[in-house]
């Protein structure tokens, strides 16, 4: 097994540290000899005297030298360090096995980069979808508030439309009914007016001017009668007239037309309400 070069770094860092300390035990084995081997400080002489009786001193003992200072051991001069050889040269094994695992490091690196561009794709793409979802759900709202506005309009119109078309049938039951309680009223005090014997009357004098009106023609025989279909205006004025069933010949009936025009206007009824635009006329001349 090929050794690693992290594993020769390793070995070289214990080394160097093994000799620091050696090295390190020596200046302080050094260090602690060269203090004990320190003399001791020269005494302080005293200042201050003191009067004593001869009879109390002592015979002075005589002062013996300082013993000689032992001579300082040589230290021993430290090892030299080792030598940088710097690291060594890697072999063809472990060059390819690096170019393999640098090879693996940015096929690894580039997986994680296609991983992590995925997720934010995926990322991306599922905001998108979510916003377009909202976006959609926010339309949808809206076009549903629309509706429901629009069939509300449509319903208030329809509601008010029904309500005029109401209004508008009672306005016109209640003229149609006023109108024909009027025409009833009419037509009950017409009834009343001819029963009374009035519309007679009045047809009698109609009938009494077209006879005074009348050119007898030479082919026209006693006993004519015929009926005369005379239409009028308010103030009497003839507008039309045209004989219906006669026994004259045509010269009578164009003389009875002649003599209804020249009798225009008709007299007007006793009563207003007795006028009638379409009048049927018997028309009988006295001999």
């Amino acid at each position: 097994m090929a050794e690693r070069k992290s594993d020769r770094w390793i070995s070289l860092t214990q080394s160097v540290l093994l000799h620091a300390a050696v090295i390190g035990a020596l200046a302080y084995g050094f260090y602690a000899y060269k203090k004990q081997a320190k003399p001791p400080p020269p005494p302080t002489l005293a200042i201050e005297g003191t009067v004593v009786d001869p009879k109390d001193l002592q015979p002075v003992q005589p002062k013996q030298a300082p013993l000689p200072k032992p001579p300082e051991p040589t230290p021993e001069p430290p090892p030299p360090p080792p030598e940088d050889t710097g690291p060594p040269s890697p072999s063809p094994e472990e060059i390819q096995k690096r170019e393999q695992e640098e090879q693996q490091q940015k096929e690894q690196e580039r997986k994680a980069e296609e991983e992590r561009v995925a997720i934010e794709k995926k990322q991306a793409e599922e905001k998108e979808a979510a916003d377009k979802r909202a976006r959609e759900e926010a339309e949808k709202k809206r076009q549903q508030e629309q509706r429901e506005a629009e069939q509300k309009r449509l319903a208030d119109e329809k509601r008010k439309a029904e309500e005029k078309r109401k209004a508008d049938e009672a306005k016109v039951r209640e003229a149609q009914e006023a109108e024909l309680r009027k025409s009833l009223e009419a037509e009950d005090r017409l009834n009343q007016l001819r029963n009374s014997g009035a519309m007679i009357s009045w047809i009698q004098q109609i009938a009494n001017r077209i006879q005074r009106a009348w050119l007898r023609p030479p082919s026209a025989r006693p006993g004519i009668d015929c009926v005369v279909h005379v239409t009028q205006v308010p103030g009497g004025a003839v507008t039309s007239v045209k004989v219906g069933e006669c026994n004259g010949d045509a010269a009578v009936r164009q003389s009875i037309e002649d003599a209804v025009l020249r009798a225009s206007p008709l007299p007007p009824p006793p009563d207003p309400a007795l006028f009638e635009r379409d009048l049927d006329i018997h028309f009988r001349p006295t001999d």
